[in-house]
Formats: C-alpha cells, sequence, structure tokens
C-alpha cells in the first residue's frame, strides 16, 4: 500500500510541475504571439500602401495623368505608415536597406524620367523584404493547432495579396502603354501562379468562415470585371496591341485588393483574439492545476485503498463487452448494412448499435491489455471497411470517366475523319449516310460527356463567344435521335454567355431525348424560349405528349434534379441517372439556374430551364423588344410557377412536422 500511495504522489507531483510549467510556456507564447501579431497587421498597414503607390506610378509612367492626384494622397499615407513604424528595429533595418531611394524614386516619377520596370522592381522588392521581416512569418505555436493554422493562414493571405496588388500595379502599366512588351507577358504569367498557389494553400488551413470571406471577395462585382480585364491580357499574348480601360482596371482591382485586406485584418484579429483566449485559459489553468495538485495529493492516498479494489471487477466486464463489441456485433453490424435493401438509391442505417460501456466500469492493468486489444480490433474493423468501400467507389467512378474520356476522343477522331469525308465526298446518297453517320457520332459524344458528367470529370467543352437562343437549340436537337419530330416554337431572341453554352445544349438535348423517348412516334415533342421579365431570367420549355408522369414520380425526379449537385453517382438509383446528368448541369450553371418538371396540358410532361440573367449576354439589336408571351407560354409559365409553388409548401409543411 504504500507503494501505491508513494508512487502516485510522486507521479502526480511530477505531473503537477510538468503541467505548470507548459501553462506558463503556454502563457507566455500567446503573450508574444499576440504582440508579434499587432506588429504583423501594422506592417501590413504599411506593405498596402506600398501597393497601392506601386500601382498608381506603375500607371503613371505608363502614360495615364489620371493617376497623378491618388498617387499624392497615397504617398502621404506611406509616409504616415513609416512615421508608425518608428522604434521597430528590424523594420527600420529594411527602410534603410530598401526604401533608402523612395523619395528619388518619386522625383524622377514626377519627371516622367523613371525607368517603369526598375521602378517595379523596387517597389516590389520592399514589399518583399517587409514580408520576410514580418514576426509572424517566423512564429511556429505548436501548443494549439487553431492558432498555428491562423498564423499560417496570414502569412499565406500576405503573399495571396502581394500577388494580386503586384498584378495590379504590373497590368496598370501595360493597359496604359497598350501591350506587353519584352518578357512582361511571362511576368503576368508569373504572379498569377503565384496568387493561385498561395489561395490554395490559404484555403486549406483556413476556417470555414475565412473561406467564405475569402469567397465572397472574388465574387463581387469588381472581381469579376477584373477576371474580364485578364482575359484580355491573356489574349494578347502574341505581342498584340492591348485597348483596355487603365482606370476601370485600377478602379475593379482596388476595390478587390482592399477586400482582401479586410480578409486579411479579420484573419489577424481572429489570431490575436485566439491569443487571447489562450493566454487568459492559461492563466486560469495554471491557478487551477496548482490548486487541484494540492487537493489530488490529498485525496491519493485514500483514494488508492478504495481503486485497488474495484479494479478486477469493472475491468473484466469492460474487457468483455469490448469483445463482444468488436468480434460480434460490429461485424454483425457492417454485415446488416452491406445486405441490407436499398431505399430510394441509399442504404438503411442499422437498427441497433454497440451499447456504451457501463459508467461505473474503470480502467486496470492485465485488463488493460485486453480492452486496448479489443478497441483496436473495432477500430481496424470500422478502417478496413471504411477504406473498402472508398476505395471501391473510387475505382469505379475513375474507370467510368477514363471509358468516357476514351470514348470521347475516339469520336472526337471519328467526327474528323467523316468531316473530311462529306468535303471530299459529290454523290449526294453517299453524302446524305455520311451526315447520317456524323449525327450518330454526334449523339454518342453527349453520351460520353454524359458519362463524364456523371463520374463529375468533365470540364464544359469551351466557346469562344455567346450564342443566339435558337442556335443552342439547334445544337441541342442535333444531338437527339428523332430530330426531325422536334418542332421549334416561338423562340424569342437572347444570347446566353459562352462559358454556359454548351452545359446548355447538353442540357436542352437530355430534356428533348427524354420527351422524344416517351411521347408517340406521330406526335412532335416543342420547344419554346421566352423572357420572364417577372423573375428576370429567359426560359426554355421542352412539351411532349406522351406518357407522363404520375405525380410520386414527378416530386422524385424534381428532387434529383434539384439536389444532383451534392447526390453521389454511385448512390443514385440508376432509372434516375438521366435526372442526374440534367441536375449536375443544371448544378454546375451556377445559382439561379433550375430546371422543374410538371405536367402538360392535355396529357404528356413539360420541362422547363430557367436561367439567370447573368448567364445572359446583351441582345445585338436590343432596340426590338421580345413579343409578348402567347398563350401557349404563358399556360406553360404558370404551370412552372404552380409546380414550384407546390415543391415550396410541401417542404415547408415537411419541415414543421
Amino acid at each position: 500500500m504504500a507503494v501505491v500511495i508513494a508512487v502516485p504522489i510522486c507521479l502526480l507531483l511530477a505531473m503537477a510541475g510538468l503541467a505548470v510549467h507548459g501553462r506558463a510556456l503556454a502563457l507566455d507564447d500567446a503573450r508574444t504571439t499576440r504582440s508579434e501579431v499587432g506588429l504583423s497587421l501594422r506592417i501590413q498597414a504599411l506593405v498596402h500602401q506600398l501597393q497601392r503607390e506601386r500601382g498608381l506610378t506603375n500607371g503613371l509612367l505608363g502614360g495615364e495623368e489620371q493617376f497623378r492626384p491618388p498617387l499624392a494622397a497615397t504617398r502621404k499615407s506611406v509616409d504616415t505608415a513609416l512615421r508608425g513604424m518608428r522604434g521597430e528595429n528590424a523594420v527600420e533595418d529594411v527602410v534603410r536597406r530598401h526604401l533608402q531611394r523612395l523619395a528619388d524614386i518619386r522625383a524622377a516619377t514626377d519627371r516622367d524620367t523613371a525607368d517603369r520596370a526598375a521602378t517595379l522592381t523596387f517597389y516590389t522588392t520592399a514589399v518583399e523584404a517587409l514580408n520576410a521581416v514580418d514576426p509572424v512569418a517566423e512564429t511556429a505555436t505548436g501548443a494549439d493547432p487553431q492558432l498555428r493554422d491562423g498564423l499560417a493562414a496570414l502569412r499565406e493571405l500576405a503573399a495571396a495579396k502581394e500577388s494580386v496588388a503586384l498584378e495590379r500595379g504590373f497590368l496598370n502599366g501595360v493597359f496604359a502603354e497598350g501591350g506587353f512588351h519584352g518578357r512582361e507577358y511571362l511576368t503576368f504569367t508569373e504572379v498569377r501562379a503565384t496568387r493561385v498557389a498561395a489561395l490554395a494553400r490559404f484555403r486549406q488551413i483556413a476556417t470555414a468562415p475565412q473561406r467564405a470571406a475569402l469567397k465572397h471577395a472574388f465574387g463581387t462585382e469588381d472581381a469579376e470585371r477584373v477576371t474580364v480585364y485578364e482575359n484580355r491580357a491573356e489574349g494578347a499574348a502574341d505581342g498584340s496591341a492591348l485597348h483596355a480601360d487603365a482606370g476601370g482596371w485600377w478602379d475593379a482591382m482596388t476595390v478587390l485588393v482592399d477586400d482582401l485586406y479586410a480578409v486579411q485584418q479579420s484573419v489577424g484579429d481572429y489570431a490575436r483574439e485566439r491569443a487571447d483566449r489562450l493566454s487568459h485559459d492559461a492563466e486560469i489553468g495554471l491557478a487551477v492545476q496548482l490548486v487541484a495538485g494540492a487537493v489530488m495529493a490529498a485525496l491519493v492516498a485514500g483514494l488508492a485503498a478504495f481503486a485497488s479494489r474495484s479494479l478486477t471487477r469493472p475491468l473484466g466486464a469492460l474487457a468483455e463487452a469490448a469483445h463482444d463489441v468488436a468480434r460480434h456485433r460490429l461485424p454483425a453490424a457492417v454485415t446488416r448494412i452491406q445486405q441490407s435493401p436499398q431505399h430510394h438509391g441509399e442504404l438503411l442505417p442499422p437498427t441497433d448499435a454497440p451499447d456504451k460501456p457501463d459508467s461505473r466500469l474503470l480502467g486496470g492493468a492485465a485488463e488493460i491489455a485486453e480492452v486496448a486489444a479489443s478497441l483496436n480490433q473495432v477500430e481496424h474493423t470500422a478502417l478496413h471497411l471504411a477504406a473498402q468501400q472508398a476505395r471501391l467507389r473510387r475505382n469505379t467512378t475513375e474507370s467510368l470517366a477514363n471509358l468516357g474520356r476514351r470514348n470521347q476522343n475516339l469520336v472526337r477522331r471519328q467526327l474528323g475523319l467523316i468531316t473530311r469525308l462529306e468535303r471530299q465526298e459529290l454523290d449526294p446518297d453517299a453524302l446524305a449516310e455520311l451526315f447520317e453517320l456524323d449525327h450518330l457520332a454526334t449523339r454518342m459524344r453527349r453520351n460520353a460527356e454524359s458519362l463524364l458528367v456523371l463520374a463529375g470529370q468533365n470540364p464544359p467543352r469551351p466557346t469562344a463567344a455567346p450564342a443566339d437562343g435558337l442556335e443552342v437549340v439547334q445544337s441541342a436537337i442535333a444531338e437527339v435521335e428523332q430530330y426531325r419530330r422536334v418542332l421549334i416554337a416561338t423562340v424569342e431572341p437572347v444570347r446566353v454567355r459562352g462559358h454556359a453554352v454548351a452545359d446548355v445544349a447538353h442540357l436542352l438535348a437530355e430534356l428533348i431525348e427524354n420527351g422524344l423517348t416517351f411521347s408517340p412516334p406521330t406526335e412532335p415533342v416543342e420547344v419554346h424560349g421566352w423572357y420572364d421579365t417577372e423573375d428576370d431570367t429567359y426560359c426554355f420549355a421542352v412539351v411532349d405528349h406522351g406518357v407522363g408522369m404520375s405525380e410520386a414520380d414527378r416530386e422524385r425526379a424534381n428532387a434529383h434534379l434539384s439536389d444532383a449537385g451534392e447526390e453521389a453517382f454511385l448512390a443514385a438509383p440508376t432509372r434516375f441517372l438521366g435526372h442526374l446528368v440534367v441536375g449536375r448541369l443544371a448544378h454546375r450553371l451556377g445559382e439561379g439556374a433550375q430546371v422543374h418538371l410538371f405536367d402538360t396540358t392535355g396529357g404528356g410532361l413539360s420541362a422547363l430551364l430557367a436561367l439567370p440573367g447573368r448567364l445572359l449576354a446583351p441582345v445585338e439589336s436590343p432596340s426590338s423588344s421580345p413579343p409578348p408571351a402567347g398563350p401557349a407560354v404563358s399556360s406553360l409559365l404558370n404551370g412552372f410557377r404552380a409546380g414550384v409553388a407546390r415543391g415550396e409548401a410541401r417542404s415547408t409543411q415537411g419541415a414543421s412536422s
């Protein structure tokens, strides 16, 4: 008993001493980190102003005199930030070594005698030196993963923001001069690659709110304008003239840089608050551990005798329960899951689960080894099953995607060969047969693309420019079998943006094919297109007069269409794969694009595709306003709105119940 009492007391005192020492180190580390984060934010404020001065200076040297007034104000902000860094030895050393010629650079810029490339390099070198001396770049906090990730996120965001700001200043001068010169285009691509890499690293370690803030910064209208300007710059890779508004580029890019700076400040505030919380917790923990150590040292002698008598019996029961879970109940539950019937494409969960051990069961010596072995076997069984299932799904999906890509490449080569034969053929009959073969190959290409869409590995086909709505419909009709039965009704003028043309055509082809399949061969399938001014959308409707669908099947199909973007391919029922393709395509078109099925008046089924305004380009002749919707279009639109209203009402009723 003396050994039983003495050993725990000694261990307790040793552990208490280590814990107190660890708390003291954590407290000092948290306070130091908070101070360093504050200095980092001040450094980044100086970097932010230098980045702005760099961009305005580069634009002014490119010939844009409109940047002179804001450049003067920015220089004052830089000088103010530099004065705020007095007393920081590391920062002052960087200022002496890299910003000593700042006044000369400014004077040469005002006289228009400075070299634009050399001036850009001067500012960039200074910014990189300030980022390198940033204390957060050297801080390593191993005690708290959240604080460590927050500091790492702050570093990566600083690198990403520098790349964005450098791109702003660099292209400001390029746009002002009207094109790239020398190796400037290579520099532009390197800057963008650096930004992409830094943002990817930031997303890996950032929290969900931080990633959401970054997504919001790159999702504004100004960010979209920045993308347009960047695409123009990419189009001038061959050294051609680049016509772009340098002022518009500067304004849009400045908003993006300011938004990134706001995200950077929020990440820094998060790290500082986390350091404060850790400091407070360390102080409380230090006091609590001192008190708890004294109390536990007094109680351990009395508890030792009680514990020695209560080890064997509870531990034996715990080992028995663990063996039962590991060797019988858990494997049986896994077997039931694998053999259970599917319900709407999802496996039914097991009806029972292993009971938790009795809370009265405690630990022991030899029995602990039994418990550890049993729990290890439980973990091994569960992990093996999970890995096996994940491997099976991944291999299946990759195999299907590989097969789809092979078919796609073969069909593409086949289409090229058919096209060459069509150009060389003079016999009308043979040419007609070649056209039929071309049509069959086009349908095969759509099927291969559908397979890649289901596997989630099919990038959209590139389209250089917007396309007319009628051309999109005709492209969809060209990819179905019984295209002669398709009747193009009134399609009001519209232009679909280039990046969405292929997906919209593919989606319409799937809907038209479905209508042709489930309607009599003597009945046409109608395609309508009109503006819905009430919702600011453009609608395509595919109407058939076939067998239709029951209400339950239609609701299930609409659910697959709306949830297809999140549903796993291998978990979906095979008879709904066509709906899953349509849903995946609608999901890829982005927010606001939706597909809904509803009954056709007089029998049959109608499918309506609604495209939001962001996917539409201005019509080339805007003076001709679209005609008012006719009775057929009004009936389709009313049916669509009624179907959506019924779906929302059912969702509300289900949520309340």
